[in-house]
């Protein structure tokens, strides 16, 4: 196959670019659970060369599910990286054409969600899978919500159209009235169901068929018959949206005159990053049908990192916004973005080179961490194998060998430019569980083990109960946290014992309040002084932090805020940091039953100080003993996770799903139809879901399937808050 040879006669050991950077892409694909988001990676690795046979995610061989938990689950839990190359379809195999592809295939279950959230932050461009027959589902609303806060470029794949109740047109106005309504027709299926067989191209207005034993033989056909007509109205609807974005095109197609392929694929790709049009395939990546030509749209209209806005940070020096030039010859700049431990090479800090160049045995500097680092290794990584070479140039992505103490979101830059750039936000867990060594032998190997877990994974989080000692791990659901004990015992041959899963609860005010904080200690030498007034209020989340005066500080998670309004320097600009940071530590144990304070906002008013006996810890404990008291009198309420659930079950079984989420204390927000099934959607505290998947096959005869997702935080109703708070004592 032309692509193998063009794979192996690569240098990757060059000190020199192999590719230019206007023929890179850096793209992730995206979509819910089982939509076949790892089913098309294995195609595009298949067809680009870089696997000779083909792994099949339910027979446990896909080689981007490479870890044995994903393996047995037939799920993808981490998202794996991998490098491919590829020449377009309608290239005729010419070298020169050649592309490299970074591919991310990231986990499509809702409890791995910081694994497409940290790769979008990454990622140029993303191929988003969905399911021909549900369209679009839960997950893929979320996915493409962190794809528009990143303001990342997509095409769309209805992927399993040989399914039975498969439906491109269907899955396709889901799309349109969930996702987008920028959304536009690049193909029509030939066939439905089990006779899909090839596409129409609606820009080329040709018809191919996917023949051979790996549908590598694409077959150029008339269009038939019975599709002529809908292919012709849904050619002209595809480029009268492409010129309507071009003032001189639009003018000449107003007059008949139609724009030239080229000049239309041109027209399309500006729009693509742009975010202006998003292009919709057709396929089935299990049959091996449509994916050559979703490649194809990736080299065509997805961005190269030279067409997109140049990476900005914060300069550590100065606190100014800086820009880097997406350039080999820049400054170096990097972020790593994931962390893994590996058994046989250590930890590899996965990156993304924005400028500048990496090379192995070099200093580079964390500029999060303000420490020197010595990169030892440099590995192109091709899912769970690996190529070392000697240098990464701009936007590559590698994973580095030999660095101590870099973590997620950390910026790795030259050290006489320094730069950091934004850190990638990670979403609270929402469930906990106690656990404790078996024996004292391990102890020291648990603790071990949840250190390098925590690492790998920010939304994976360890804390030691104050009353108790006893630890406790938390995370985004019950499968995160099974995998997790899965982990310890495999990779770390660590055994625990653990309780029952927690919902995370959080605390928060409904009113307003303020208090005093006065710290005085006497001692016959020196004292202690700090002495505060301050305000609090819900935070309002509807003014952008941007938006927000000089005097207010909000954190990076949009739930509390620090206003500084001090007059006249009743207390000096030095203890106000501290003041702040007593009430941040104030945050972790709320006043109605000791959970961590979410969404509200505190005003520092007023307060004095002692010329000789204030210090630091002095204003710190009298911030923390403010807040307390002013929350008290705030009207302060317990919150509990909300989370969307939706289930596809037959109809027969409406009455019975309907009864059981009362009882969990859910309210139904739909039920629409889906071929012959319904589709359920109903919003329901975490802490009635437990259990739920074993439940529901009993109820449904094994015929229903569900999804969760975390929605958002409400306030509980005064009897559950009674039992928490009891239980709590």
């Amino acid at each position: 196959m032309e692509q193998q040879k063009i794979s192996t006669e690569r240098k990757e050991n060059s000190l020199e670019r192999d590719y230019p950077l206007e023929k890179v892409r850096n793209i992730g694909i995206i979509a819910h659970i089982d939509a076949g988001k790892t089913t098309v990676s294995e195609r595009v690795l298949y067809y680009t060369g870089e696997t000779h046979k083909i792994g099949e995610v339910h027979e446990g061989e896909a080689v981007m599910d490479w870890m044995d938990q994903e393996q047995e689950r037939g799920i993808t839990i981490t998202s794996a990286a991998t490098t491919c190359f590829w020449t377009p379809t309608y290239e005729k195999g010419d070298k020169t054409k050649t592309n490299r592809i970074n591919l991310i295939d990231t986990p499509g279950h809702i409890d791995f969600t910081i694994e497409v959230k940290r790769s979008l932050r990454v990622l140029d461009g993303a191929v988003v899978v969905f399911d021909g027959v549900a369209g679009v589902e839960p997950q893929s609303e979320t996915n493409w919500r962190y794809a528009d806060e990143g303001k990342v470029p997509r095409i769309c794949l209805i992927n399993k159209l040989d399914r039975m109740g498969a439906s491109y047109e269907r899955s396709f106005q889901s799309i349109q009235e969930r996702l987008t309504k920028n959304s536009v027709r690049m193909q029509l299926p030939i066939g439905q169901e089990s006779k899909f067989s090839g596409v129409v191209d609606l820009l080329e207005m040709k018809a191919y068929l996917f023949g051979g034993e790996k549908g590598e033989n694409l077959t150029e056909i008339p269009i038939p018959d019975d599709m002529v007509s809908d292919a012709e109205k849904y050619h002209e609807e595809l480029i009268a949206k492409i010129v309507d974005e071009d003032e001189e095109l639009s003018s000449d197609y107003i007059e008949g005159k139609i724009p030239s392929l080229d000049v239309l694929k041109k027209t399309l790709r500006g729009a693509v990053i742009s975010n202006k049009i998003v292009p919709v395939y057709a396929g089935s990546a299990l049959k091996n049908k449509g994916i050559q030509q979703v490649i194809d749209g990736v080299v065509d209209y997805l961005p190269s990192p030279l067409d997109i806005p140049s990476p900005t940070g914060i300069d550590p020096i100065t606190n100014n916004e800086t820009v880097r030039k997406v350039a080999d010859d820049a400054p170096m700049s990097a972020l790593a973005f994931k962390v893994v431990n590996d058994p046989q090479a250590g930890q590899l800090v996965y990156v993304r080179v924005y400028s500048g160049k990496l090379e192995t045995g070099t200093v580079v500097y964390n500029a999060s961490k303000k420490k020197r680092e010595r990169i030892g290794r440099i590995l192109r990584m091709h899912a769970d194998k690996r190529e070392e070479v000697k240098t990464v140039y701009a936007g590559e992505i590698a994973a580095l060998i030999g660095l101590k103490t870099a973590s997620t979101s950390d910026t790795l830059c030259d050290e006489k430019n320094p730069i950091i750039f934004e850190k990638i936000v990670v979403p609270e867990p929402v469930i906990s569980m106690s656990i404790e060594a078996k024996t004292k032998a391990d102890q020291e190997k648990m603790n071990l083990a949840i250190s390098k877990l925590s690492e790998e994974d920010p939304t994976f989080r360890v804390s030691i109960d104050p009353e108790t000692s006893e630890t406790i791990i938390a995370g985004m659901g019950e499968l995160h946290l099974e995998i997790m004990l899965e982990r310890m015992k495999r990779e770390f041959g660590v055994e625990v014992n653990y309780g029952k899963p927690q919902v995370s609860y959080r605390e928060t005010i409904l009113g307003e309040g303020e208090a005093e904080g006065k710290f005085i200690r006497q001692s016959g030498g020196k004292g202690q002084y700090g002495h505060v007034n301050i305000r609090v209020k819900p935070l309002d989340k509807s003014i952008k932090r941007e938006d927000l005066p000089k005097n207010t500080r909000r954190n990076k998670t949009n739930t509390f805020e620090f206003i500084d309004n001090i007059k006249g320097g009743v207390i000096p600009d030095t203890y106000i940091p501290s003041v702040e940071k007593g009430v941040r530590e104030a945050l972790n144990r709320g006043t109605v039953a000791g959970f961590p304070v979410i969404d509200v906002s505190v005003e520092l008013y007023d307060g004095s100080y002692h010329e000789k006996d204030s210090s630091d810890i002095a204003f710190k404990i009298a911030g923390s003993m403010a807040f307390h008291e002013a929350t008290k009198n705030a009207e302060p309420v317990i919150l509990e996770p909300m989370m969307n659930v939706e289930v596809v079950v037959p109809e027969k079984f409406i009455g019975e799903i309907s009864g059981d989420f009362s009882s969990r204390r859910g309210q139904i927000e739909s039920i629409d139809d889906r071929g012959t099934d319904k589709i359920v959607k109903a919003n329901v505290p975490l802490s009635g879901m437990f259990g739920y998947v074993t439940s529901l096959r009993s109820m449904t005869e094994g015929r229903a399937t569900s999804t969760m997702e975390f929605s958002h935080y409400a306030a509980v109703p005064n009897k559950v808050a009674t039992d928490i708070i009891e239980k709590r004592k």
